[in-house]
């Protein structure tokens, strides 16, 4: 009797365990019948987890009803912007075909134009064929119905300005309200002062179709036991430090064409390079001005108005150019290139990598990690000052959401100061989150110190539940956007392209470009091998030079996936050009000289040996040639 009374005891305690060690969530648990929301997004699980939780309870709150998020995560944000097109296609055809209409084979071409202009029809193209163009391009735009077409996807959680900006071209996107619409204190207080910018310093923040969530710089996670090995004493502080041989083999990158976020990052080290050599020209101090000019000219690119030196927009495709090989020598000093964007600060903080580019809420996410909290830890994380802009993730409305309601409520949750104390409060404060710190920058400038005095903020008042003080230089987003200004004539045109070229020129013939550099290092480094490096920093040559001016319609003359091939094969030529004359150039006090002297000097006593024995030193033949009956080779 005892007996079954103890097992009935432990089976009840059982029972008991996951009752008595829930969190109380605040909210009744979601049940069939509740709202849904379908979430894309290349957030990681943390915040994934984190927003979930708050806004479900959140909208218990408000709305009586908790909320199922289902996350859709297929990968980063290129991964994303595909799916959903391909998503977006597949479901007007079947639309569009269900109601007698012809599908055209280049329908998904015409509907997601982002430059389609109704008012410009092609010179050769016959008149039927542009009205049904038109027909199709206005039907897919003019539609914003989940019972006609639709990804059955909600939001897209994540991404850039780049990404935002080229879905709301492609019409994926469409405005959560109008105008003049926009909740109350949602963006901007009674005065007028902006809560959320549209955008600073050159960067957009927010649009019609989309609305930042979270500010992020990009910058540099290194290891200093790593560093230390390596011989390098000073840390990382601007992006050219990443290109000194000294970092050869020791660098995480990660594949622009998979990851926006990085592409961005290899755009930013263009955007600073155009930047200073402006300034070493002497036009540091006009540069707006002249932006100014040319933006109201609208000549052709690279054709210079009336008031602007040609000499300034020499300099600016000198900085563009020098950007590319900068580039390419953190390419030369990679260790490897991965997927994942998330992968390099997770190897530097375990000392698979000494150093690598990276977000900052990763680099700064890691070294917490990594180090344990201790401030003295290996691994650290540094924004270079002036190199690097501050930059939005947003949220925007699917065309076609299903549950348009819910998806317009989860926006106005993640602007608003509920949804905007989860970046950056620790766990457990009121408001925060639950489990995870996410550690990333809020974009509401009442979370910042007031620029204005006019202009009151809560900043004192969440600065007490905040994992870091955003006052501080380095992570006052408003200070830091001052700091560097974004010119997209300089670079923007590139952010395609530039993925391309650094998987070309980095990656596809990454095996022929560390020889390179290495044999460039070993025969005493770029200073004492200018025709190796004259060769190894060519920039490709067919089908047609590539230049500033070139580069921002390449895309338009050639195919891509041909100019991907035979820049590939252009590049793995020269750099095995550039290693050669490496070899050439090499000092005999180097490496590669030494063993250079000890292969012909092994090379002349062959020779010795030969010309003793009677042989040809040249051939190795008898003197003479082939004798009679003997085949010449």
């Amino acid at each position: 009797m005892l007996r079954n009374l103890a097992i009935l005891l432990v089976l009840a305690a059982v029972v008991a365990l996951p009752f008595a060690f829930r969190q109380e969530t605040g909210v009744r648990e979601w049940t069939e019948g509740d709202p849904v929301l379908v979430v894309i997004t290349p957030h990681n699980e943390a915040i994934r987890h984190e927003y979930a939780l708050a806004f479900s309870r959140w909208h218990a709150e408000k709305y009586g009803a908790p909320v199922k998020v289902d996350w859709r995560n297929i990968g980063g944000t290129t991964e994303i912007a595909r799916y959903l097109t391909s998503e977006f296609i597949s479901s007007f055809r079947a639309w569009w075909v269900g109601q007698g209409r012809r599908w055209r084979p280049d329908g998904g071409e015409i509907i997601l134009n982002r430059y389609f202009d109704a008012d410009e029809k092609p010179k050769k193209m016959a008149e039927a064929d542009w009205e049904e163009q038109k027909e199709m391009f206005f039907a897919f735009r003019r539609t914003d119905d989940p019972e006609k077409f639709s990804s059955r996807i909600d939001l897209f959680f994540g991404g850039g300005a780049y990404d935002g900006d080229n879905l709301t071209r492609q019409g994926l996107l469409v405005p959560a309200w109008p105008p003049d619409g926009l909740p109350a204190r949602l963006v901007e207080v009674e005065s007028g002062k902006e809560l959320i910018p549209a955008g600073m310093s050159g960067e957009s923040w927010r649009t019609k179709c989309y609305y930042g969530t979270t500010l992020s710089t990009f910058g540099i996670c290194y290891n200093r036991d790593r560093m230390r090995a390596l011989g390098i004493e000073r840390e990382p502080e601007q992006w050219e430090d990443l290109g000194d041989p000294r970092w050869r083999g020791a660098l995480g990158l990660a594949d622009p064409t998979k990851s926006g976020s990085i592409a961005k990052a290899f755009e930013t080290i263009l955007q600073v390079q155009c930047r200073r050599a402006v300034e070493a020209a002497g036009f540091g101090p006009a540069i707006d001005e002249y932006e100014r000019r040319i933006a109201a000219a609208r000549l052709p690119a690279g054709r210079m108005p009336e008031g602007v030196p040609a000499e300034y927009q020499q300099a600016l495709e000198a900085g563009w150019a020098n950007g590319l090989r900068l580039i390419q020598r953190i390419g030369a000093n990679a260790r490897y290139f991965t997927d994942s964007a998330s992968k390099v600060p997770l190897d530097v903080g375990m000392g698979n990598a000494a150093a690598g580019p990276c977000i900052d809420f990763y680099g700064r996410f890691e070294a917490q990690v990594s180090n344990g909290g201790r401030p003295d830890g290996a691994m650290a994380y540094a924004t270079p000052r002036g190199g690097s802009g501050v930059s939005a993730d947003p949220v925007s409305l699917l065309r076609g959401a299903p549950h348009r309601e819910t998806a317009v409520r989860f926006i106005e949750f993640v602007l608003g100061e509920e949804g905007q104390k989860l970046w950056c409060y620790r766990v457990g404060t009121p408001g925060g989150p639950k489990k995870y710190a996410l550690q990333r920058f809020p974009i509401r400038r009442d979370f910042y110190p007031p620029e204005d005095p006019a202009f009151p903020t809560a900043y004192e008042r969440h600065r007490a539940h905040t994992t870091d003080d955003l006052g501080g230089p380095s992570l006052d987003m408003y200070r830091l956007a001052r700091e560097y200004v974004y010119r997209p004539r300089w670079t923007a045109g590139y952010f395609g392209i530039l993925r391309d070229l650094v998987r070309a020129m980095c990656m596809d013939s990454g095996v022929e470009l560390r020889a390179a550099w290495k044999a460039v290092c070993e025969a005493g480094g770029p200073s004492a091998c200018p025709r190796a490096m004259e060769a190894l920093e060519r920039l490709p040559q067919a089908p047609e030079p590539l230049t500033w001016a070139s580069g921002l319609s390449m895309y338009r003359r050639h195919d891509r996936l041909d100019l991907l091939r035979e820049w590939t094969v252009q590049f793995r030529a020269q750099y095995g050009e550039a290693a050669r004359l490496a070899r050439e150039e090499a000092g005999p006090d180097s490496p590669t000289g030494q063993a250079r002297g000890g292969l012909e000097t092994r090379a002349a006593q062959n020779r010795g040996d030969q010309a003793r024995e009677g042989l040809n030193p040249k051939t190795g033949q008898a003197r003479g040639g082939p004798g009679r009956g003997e085949v010449r080779p």
